[in-house]
């Protein structure tokens, strides 16, 4: 497959390298604080060569400045560039490159097998609007300039429902704050979970919070997939389950109606 490289930064050399040292928040972000599991099973041969050969090429490589244009990562200028925080294994990520080729698409993950996963995708369907992140995504999000992200996913992320665990919860104020500043003017968040009381914690923290206004207006706006979002594996196995799913989707407030917030510490 031939990825034609974008116009920002694109690394070749630095997909596996640890966690480096910056700022979220005016707070160093430290090693160790990203939760979840880096592999599973052993990756095949075919997915192994995908690491090594389609990764470094549409890998973005954070920039020393911490300061990047997500619209230059692209070889086409885009119309709007989305991101998607902790992609899984691409299947919504893919399907939404697909049906939007004029959006850039930024997708954040940390999980081997998951980014093998869309990498055949990527491959076997052509697809050229996808640049990855294979590290924390706050590290990104600190790096963005502020109103250049259009729509943000953050899908069925991981529970944690053991109360000792709750601060590892990727929703929370602080990342809301920081979504908040680099999201434009009416663009959308988009979460879902199959857990209940995950569902109603992102209920709290995103009604709560100045930056959005939740735009469900019936039942139905939340107990069923919006049409425009294609279906992902963990949606799947929840159904399997018999578990419910829950969707929330919020719109970012006008700049121009003069909202301000700053940076809060996270509750949890």
């Amino acid at each position: 497959m031939a990825v034609s490289p974008g116009r920002g930064s694109i690394s070749s050399t630095s997909c596996g390298e640890p966690l480096a040292d910056r700022r979220v928040s005016g707070q160093p972000l430290q090693r160790g604080r990203l939760y979840g599991r880096k592999r599973g099973r052993p990756l095949r041969a075919g997915q192994q060569g995908l690491l090594e050969g389609l990764l470094p090429r549409i890998a973005i490589d954070l920039p020393a400045s911490n300061q990047l244009d997500p619209a230059l990562l692209f070889p086409r200028l885009p119309r709007s560039v989305w991101l998607e925080i902790g992609f899984g294994g691409g299947e919504h990520l893919a399907a939404q490159a697909e049906a939007h080729s004029d959006i850039g698409f930024i997708g954040c993950e940390v999980f081997e097998n998951g980014i093998a996963k869309l990498l055949g995708a990527i491959e076997r369907r052509q697809i050229e609007n996808i640049r990855l992140l294979t590290r924390d995504a706050r590290l990104l999000i600190a790096a963005l300039p502020p109103a250049s992200i259009g729509r943000v996913f953050i899908l069925f992320p991981d529970p944690w429902p053991k109360a000792r665990h709750l601060k590892r919860r990727i929703v929370s104020n602080e990342i809301l704050d920081q979504l908040g500043g680099v999201m434009t003017d009416e663009a959308e968040l988009c979460l879902a979970s199959d857990d209940r009381d995950y569902f109603s914690s992102m209920l709290e923290r995103v009604t709560g919070h100045p930056a959005f206004e939740w735009l469900a207006r019936r039942p139905a706006d939340w107990r069923q997939r919006p049409a425009d979002w294609p279906p992902t594996r963990y949606e799947e196995k929840a159904r399997a389950a018999g578990r419910a799913s829950f969707f929330l989707r919020a719109r970012r407030r006008s700049r121009s109606r003069g909202i301000a917030y700053s940076c809060r510490s996270p509750r949890e």
